[in-house]
This record gives C-alpha cells, structure tokens and sequence, in this order.
C-alpha cells in the first residue's frame, strides 16, 4: 500500500478544481454510456458480438468476409435460434444490432481511458490532494470490474436455451455502472468543496442516506429485472394489470423465486414501490431543501418526470425512446440523490469538525 501514500500536500499544487470538473466530465460519459446501453437491451443488440476482445474488437468487422463470419457466430446463438432466425433476420438486421453493442463496448473502453490517463497525469503531478487518491484508484477498479460485468452478463446469454442475458447479470452491470456514477458524483462535490475551503473535510454518510439508499436501490433493482425479464411487455395498462389492481402470477415454485423471476409480479413490485421511493426522496428534498433549494427541486424533479416516463413506457408497450428516456432519466435520478446525500453529509463534517476544534 505503500504506493498509494499520499505526500505532503501542497496547497501550491494540488488542483482540486480540475479534479472536480475532470471527474463530472467522466460522470457524464457514464450517463452516455447507461443510455446506450438502454439502447443496446432495447434493440436485443446484446449478444450480437459473442467474444471478448478488450484490443482487437475495437475494430468493427471490414468486409463481407468478416461479416459473414461474426454473423455466423451470432447464428449459434440461441437468441437467433430461437427467435431472430425465425424472425427472418437478414445480415443488414444484423449489422445494425451490431453497431450498437460494438459503440457501446467503444464508449466503455474510452470511458477507460479517459479516467486512467488523466489520473496518471493528476498523480505524476501530484495534484491529487491528501486523502483522494486511494478514492480515485477505488473508483477505476470499479470501472474494470463494470467491463467484465458486461462480458459476464452478455456470456450468460450465449448458451444453454436462454434467448436473453440473465436478468441477475443484468442488474449487477445496471446497478454498478449507477454505483459508480454515484461515486463520481460524491467525490467531484468534495472536490469543489476543498477548492473552496482548503480546510474542508470530505461529506460523511448519513443515516437518512442510508435509508434512503437502501430504498432507491430496491426500486432500481427491481427495475432492472423488469428489463432483464421484459416484463415491462407483460402490461399496457396502468395503474390496473390484467383487468385487475393485483396481476396474477405463478406462486407454485414459491414466493422467494416469484419475486425474483416471475414477470407479472416483478412489473408489479417495480410499479408500486415507486412510490415508496418517492416518498423517501420527498423526505430527502426536504431535508436538503435549506441547505440548497435547487437540489431539492432537482430531486423532485427527477422523480417526477420518471415517474410519468414509467407510466407512459407501459401505455406504450415500451416504445424504443421511452424506454431509453425512462433508463437515462433513472441514472439523472441517481446522481441528484448523491447530491442531496452530499449535501447532508457536508453537514455533519461540519459539525465534526465544529466539535472536534472546542
């Protein structure tokens, strides 16, 4: 660990600003790649490229020789046994799902880039101040660890009968990538923080973080098993479902697994228990609210346009760009409630610090 000491710092060249623009920029590149990804899973483009190639498959396939060749290895998929090659998908339908899951590993490996090779320069230059830089490294394992959470997940799709990725694997590469936005988030405000207080320290977590979180991250779970599973598809209709307020679903393999895979029932759980995420971020809104009025209706406002965007993705059928809209809206939702979670945090490391100077 020796290598991950800090050294003195020095005021003179510690440059926390940058860091903090750096860092909200790599955030933003994050939220570009969860959209696309909501694109990827939409289109069914996921397990069009069935190798992992980290060098050489940034490199689409250059003519028809090559084509034919990833086209075929796609053809022993189950997903084209069983539903694309009936379907009647043609090599233009295909080089069109492939295009997205290619720019969608494309963007993943510049992401990498662009956090590794500043974070190299920032450290030879020793602009990292005191503290961060066991932070920021922890914060590029997880970019490395959401790449091979991607190939795991498009891996899972590529055998046996399933025609999709499993929804388990779904959710792991779904919930990181918004873990980690999170984190971007967190350590760019106690970045901006320090640049304006050099004797600032960073936010703390709190127990309305905690109980809030753990209630956000239900609702996102369960959301990225209805996208895992489709069961957005099994209802058109709101706020009943099949006619009826509670759908029926197969409780014959009992509940532990009707509520981890039954579609009926996980479109249910997902529709409902917003609004008990709703009423946590109320809570969150109004406690952030006299600290910083505009978190609060940032707050508000996410949720609330998510919500219309979830009601108006079931009327739909999940149409293509409510899908995506839902999906991208969710990630903005995830960075506004780290905010929120900061800002209150920012509170107690003041009263810390307020106590620990009498």
């Amino acid at each position: 660990m020796a290598a991950l000491a800090d050294p003195p710092a020095h005021a003179d060249i510690a440059r926390p600003t940058a860091l903090a623009n750096w860092l909200f920029a790599i955030a933003a590149m994050v939220f570009v790649m969860v959209v696309v990804g909501g694109i990827t899973r939409l289109t069914e483009s996921g397990l069009s490229i069935t190798q992992w190639q980290p060098i050489t498959g940034t490199i689409p396939p250059i003519g028809e020789r090559e084509w034919q060749r990833a086209y075929d290895l796609y053809r022993a998929t189950p997903e084209y046994i069983y539903e694309a090659g009936p379907a009647g998908m043609t090599l233009a339908d295909f080089k069109f799902i492939f295009f997205w899951e290619w720019f969608h590993r494309l963007l993943g490996r510049l992401l990498g880039l662009a956090f590794a090779l500043p974070l190299a320069w920032f450290w030879i230059k020793r602009a990292i101040p005191a503290g961060y830089k066991p932070r920021l490294v922890a914060l590029l394992l997880l970019g490395g660890l959401q790449g091979a959470f991607g190939w795991f997940m498009v891996r899972s799709g590529l055998s046996g009968e399933m025609t999709d990725v499993s929804h388990f694997w779904l959710s792991i590469h779904l919930l990181t990538a918004l873990f980690t936005l999170a984190g971007l988030v967190w350590t760019a405000l106690d970045l901006r923080s320090l640049a304006r207080d050099p004797a600032a320290r960073p936010a703390r977590w709190t127990g309305t973080a905690s109980w809030v979180g753990a209630i956000l991250f239900i609702q996102l779970l369960l959301g990225a098993w209805v996208a895992g599973l489709n069961a957005g598809l099994v209802s058109d209709t709101w706020p009943l479902m099949q006619g009826r307020l509670v759908p029926e679903w197969d409780s014959t393999r009992g509940l532990g697994w009707a509520v981890t895979h039954d579609p009926f029932l996980l479109h249910f759980l997902h529709r409902w228990f917003a609004f008990v995420a709703v009423a946590a971020l109320v809570v969150l809104a109004r406690k952030v609210k006299p600290r910083a009025r505009h978190a609060s209706i940032a707050i508000h406002s996410a949720f609330g346009i998510q919500i219309v965007l979830g009601v108006a993705t079931v009327w739909t059928g999940v149409a293509l760009w409510l899908g995506v809209a839902h999906q991208a809206v969710g990630a903005v939702l995830v960075a506004v409630t780290a905010w929120g979670f900061h800002l209150l945090g920012q509170d107690r490391a003041a009263g810390a610090q307020a106590r620990a100077a009498r």
